[in-house]
């Protein structure tokens, strides 16, 4: 499985139009190999250089398996978001207070749909996903303030 953009290529600099810094808005993305028998995917996107820990920035779960496409400023039609942790349900760019932070676009393609209300936090998330998991894919971009 595979997950790419148009807008920057793997672990190279997230073009400032998609941060918190530009129009906020999530980057066009193209998913490819979703294992025939997958019923569900769900994408975390996530800043591991926070300074308190990882901050998530997006959880989308219940993304049709035969989605081909998310683009950008949207949510897949049927799927369901997460709480982020500006206590938002939708994508938040990066917004690093110092220095360069990575930014994964993770990817994960399930053997079930998750029966998981809007707003969930990325704990009850995982926890959901837990024993589901059939692949999974990773995008890396990086993102530094001026």
């Amino acid at each position: 499985m595979k997950i790419t953009t148009k807008a920057f290529s793997d672990t190279h600099p997230i073009p400032r139009r998609l941060t918190a810094d530009g129009k906020n808005v999530n980057p066009p993305l193209t998913i490819r190999g979703v294992p025939a028998e997958a019923e569900s995917l769900v994408l975390i996107v996530d800043d591991p250089d926070a300074a308190m820990g990882t901050w998530n920035h997006w959880l989308v779960w219940n993304i049709q398996p035969g989605t081909a496409v998310i683009k950008e400023d949207s949510i897949p039609a049927g799927a369901i978001v997460g709480l982020n942790d500006a206590g938002t349900a939708k994508y938040v760019g990066p917004s690093p207070p110092s220095g360069t932070h990575r930014y994964y676009f993770r990817l994960y393609a399930l053997d079930t749909k998750l029966d998981l209300p809007a707003g969930s936090a990325r704990t009850e998330l995982e926890d959901a996903m837990h024993d589901h998991i059939l692949d999974r894919a990773e995008l890396l971009g990086r993102y530094a303030r001026e």
